[in-house]
């Protein structure tokens, strides 16, 4: 049997386990107790191991036929870097910062597969890019709207994290880039506020994070492409004062008679009312626009997502909706349905005839529905 092993126990890297544990031997390696308790208490198998060291990687998929990556995006490309050294075809959902394709060399002389950024966002946008690349004469437009939030709305920031609490502020102070008339413009994130309406929600407000990622440069013929983020309107007002001030700054100030770290302080005060209680409900909205040629006719496609959290299993959808991506990977490549070797961004896969439909089946299966409208 394919053995996965998947690096990170939190909230997104448990629901994977789980989805994928009645098919694939599955064990979780993580440095949490509590995160490998709660693993084994489901009956998967757990490997205590520190994955800040590189050495601690690669002893950790030894045994693996596929890796898949799910540590906070701070530790993402070492990771990845790690488990290629070793040897191990990966799949990877840590939306770290670094150049994914500075790992395309090592990844061609191990001869391996190593699929990046395969959530939902970054993720299924660059999916359906691919596919509707292959199937086009032409791509003029690519929007992808996207947010995970939670159903009740909680003063004063109306917002719990569905995933590393970490990686959100990076999406915060990270420059956001963009693509306008064949130009990449690079903006503050949180710029360009815009209030959008959506069917059962109502009003959210969109702003600019650096969600294009890998397909500035994979599409660099398609001249108007934007992601923005989404969530309840006001939070980003909160979050700029927030910067502004410094309080999300990594180097130290002097404070009395020591020093502090803002951020250490900033992350300190927010996480616990960002943290996802027990029970806690939420929801991803997601809406990717594509506009193009085909045969000398405009052509136009617009697929819309609304998940909503899972009370039978207790999943939250930004769980589903990122791991369940993931996993579809997983079991795609597990299947020799792709074979390309190297670095592979989802619009990579999404290239390849029949991978999109196959995800988005797998999805779909898991109660995870995009509606083309």
């Amino acid at each position: 049997m394919t053995h996965i092993v998947i690096l990170g126990a939190g909230r997104v890297g448990g629901a994977m386990a789980r989805d994928l544990a009645p098919d694939f031997k599955v064990t979780v390696a993580d440095r949490s107790e509590a995160a490998l308790a709660r693993m084994g208490e489901a009956g998967i198998a757990t490997r205590p191991a520190d994955l800040a060291a590189a050495s601690a990687v690669k002893a950790a998929v030894a045994d693996a036929d596929i890796v898949v990556g799910a540590v906070p995006g701070f530790m993402g490309f070492a990771t990845a870097r790690a488990v290629l050294e070793a040897g191990k075809p990966l799949v990877d959902i840590s939306f770290f910062d670094e150049d994914c394709f500075e790992l395309d060399a090592l990844a061609q002389r191990q001869n391996l597969t190593a699929i990046v950024d395969c959530g939902v966002a970054p993720g299924c946008g660059n999916l359906i890019l691919g596919d509707l690349s292959r199937q086009w004469d032409r791509i003029h437009a690519f929007e992808c709207l996207v947010g995970g939030l939670p159903v009740v709305r909680t003063w004063p920031y109306e917002y719990k994290a569905g995933f590393s609490p970490i990686d959100v502020i990076e999406e915060y102070t990270r420059p956001a880039r963009y693509v306008k008339d064949g130009r990449t413009v690079t903006l503050p994130a949180l710029s360009e506020p815009e209030l959008l309406d959506f069917d059962g929600l109502g009003t959210l407000e969109s702003f600019n994070t650096d969600g294009l990622r890998s397909i500035i440069r994979t599409f660099p013929q398609v001249p108007d492409m934007k992601e923005k983020t989404l969530r309840y309107p006001g939070h980003i007002e909160k979050m700029r004062i927030l910067r502004e001030t410094g309080f999300f700054g990594k180097s130290p100030i002097p404070v009395g008679s020591g020093e502090v770290v803002p951020l250490d302080l900033a992350t300190a005060l927010l996480f616990p009312l960002w943290q996802m209680g027990e029970g806690d409900e939420d929801f991803t909205v997601m809406r990717v626009t594509v506009e193009g040629e085909k045969a000398g006719q405009r052509m136009r496609k617009e697929w819309n997502l609304l998940d909503r959290y899972d009370r039978p299993t207790k999943t939250t959808s930004m769980a589903r909706t990122t791991g369940y991506t993931c996993t579809a990977a997983v079991r795609l490549l597990a299947r020799g349905g792709y074979r390309r070797k190297g670095i592979s961004p989802p619009e990579f896969v999404g290239q390849e005839q029949g991978a999109w439909d196959f995800i988005r089946e797998e999805l779909a299966k898991r109660g995870v529905v995009f509606v083309e409208a």
